[in-house]
């Protein structure tokens, strides 16, 4: 899949330029890093880590009862649907991070495809079906749903054949997925990643020695692909002051800079600028700055102002706003940043700038923020996400609706996994990962240690 989708060549992005607006260096750098995440899961089915061989022997003169010969390996869930976002036409579409997580457990897939960009979801969708093919894998192995239909997609979760679905989008669209999987006769998990406004954190120290940086690279973060990035950093935090006023005069001055990029399609962009205009005209919020008028397509940055306490009073103020438009919070004290900090709900992201001057404070903060967030950055911007073992992309509800799982990254192959336990079988009968001769040379786990050699 990985080698179809790379020999596509121009083609494949020129037809995703023109369905979103993204320019060409984003979507090179989406297509390898589709490509890289394809290859990262191939190597995970080849070591065998996934299945997690597990073997606690019999003992038969335990006492006061024996123990039987328990093995354990984990299997593929069944037929996955996933869902192909908006703002990834590459990465976490038709072959994105979902769909390799989900082939390399050894699920079907069936991708319902984002109607805006058919022509690359579809030019995709060749390479996939193609690499099926060549690799002689079943028939039915990976299929492609295109069109605009709602229907289509609530009809997909609901077939009695789909064991697991994955969605990148708004939270009302995951909502509704999680209503049709939960009214189903059998319900099914729906891992959905879903809203977050990756609340970033300004400590004095860090504010004082840096407020000039700060705000280029806040705006640099925010503006990036029109902010349409689901780590977008929506929330800023820091303390009332005259260091914190510096970073919010230099970031409007950024802001007001910013060139004004084509969003992904008029729907979002008429959403974007309709949850500006209502949150600027809630009480105590005030437009900071905003960037320079937008042609057709394109929505200007946008920086506004409040105080802690008008958030604590009106939680809704914290809302994801999906573009570039971000909302500064100045709190009293620290105490008031904790507590702001405990009203949010779930997230993708937390930050927190420092320097060492700082560190006793961010002690307190960070095993909040493990509560609260599925990744936790220090003196960094969140938009980026690596596609690596250790990485998590994921967070306690509405982040997703799962805050146990991650969708990039190798541990988003859990998902569709399920642990079998087989107990006294004959060797004969036993999977291949738990016979004792382990034709596979998997490390295994026995009795509790882990076993790199081949099995007993």
């Amino acid at each position: 899949m990985a080698e179809g989708i790379a020999d596509l060549g121009a083609p494949l992005v020129e037809r995703a330029m023109a369905e979103t607006g993204l320019p060409r260096a984003r979507l090179e750098g989406e297509r390898a890093r589709t490509v890289g995440q394809l290859r990262l899961f191939a190597d995970l089915v080849r070591s065998g880590a996934w299945i997690r061989a597990t073997i606690d022997l019999a003992q038969h003169k335990r006492q006061p009862l024996p123990r039987p010969d328990l093995r354990r390996r984990h299997v593929a869930i069944g037929p996955v649907a996933v869902f192909g976002a908006s703002n990834f036409p590459l990465a976490f579409s038709v072959a994105g991070g979902d769909t390799a997580a989900a082939l390399a457990a050894g699920c079907p897939v069936v991708v319902k495809g984002h109607p805006a960009h058919p022509g690359t979801g579809e030019l995709v969708a060749r390479a996939v079906r193609a690499a099926v093919a060549t690799g002689g894998l079943p028939e039915g192995t990976f299929s492609y749903l295109p069109g605009p239909s709602t229907d289509l997609g609530s009809a997909l979760v609901a077939d009695p054949r789909i064991k697991a679905v994955g969605f990148t989008g708004s939270r009302a669209g995951g909502l509704a997925l999680m209503r049709v999987a939960a009214g189903r006769p059998e319900p099914i998990p729906v891992y959905a990643e879903m809203s977050a406004v990756n609340p970033v954190v300004l400590l004095p120290g860090a504010l004082r020695a840096r407020s000039a940086s700060l705000a280029a690279g806040f705006v640099q973060s925010l503006t990036l692909g029109a902010g349409q990035f689901c780590t977008n950093p929506g929330l800023l935090i820091g303390i009332a002051g005259s260091d914190l006023d510096a970073f919010a005069e230099a970031a409007a001055a950024a802001i007001r800079e910013s060139v004004p990029h084509t969003m992904l399609t008029p729907d979002i962009r008429d959403r974007f600028a309709h949850a500006v205009a209502a949150l600027a005209a809630r009480p105590g919020v005030t437009v900071a700055a905003r960037g320079a008028a937008a042609g057709p397509g394109g929505a200007p940055a946008c920086l506004l102002r409040t105080e802690a306490r008008h958030v604590l009073a009106d939680p809704a103020l914290a809302d994801e706003m999906f573009g570039p438009a971000a909302l500064l919070v100045a709190a009293a004290d620290m105490a008031e940043v904790t507590r702001l900090l405990e009203s949010l709900g779930g997230q993708l992201t937390a930050t927190l700038h420092l320097d060492r001057a700082d560190e006793h404070l961010a002690a307190g903060l960070v095993p909040l923020l493990a509560r609260k967030a599925g990744r936790i950055l220090a003196n960094g911007w969140p938009t980026g996400v690596e596609v690596a073992p250790a990485m998590v992309h994921g967070g306690p509800f509405p982040a997703t609706s799962d805050g146990r799982s991650s969708s990039v990254g190798t541990l988003a192959i859990e998902r569709f996994l399920r642990p079998v336990c087989y107990q006294d079988l004959p060797d004969a009968l036993l999977p291949p990962p738990l016979r004792p001769d382990n034709p596979w040379h998997l490390a295994r786990r026995i009795d509790g240690v882990l076993d790199p050699q081949p099995g007993r």
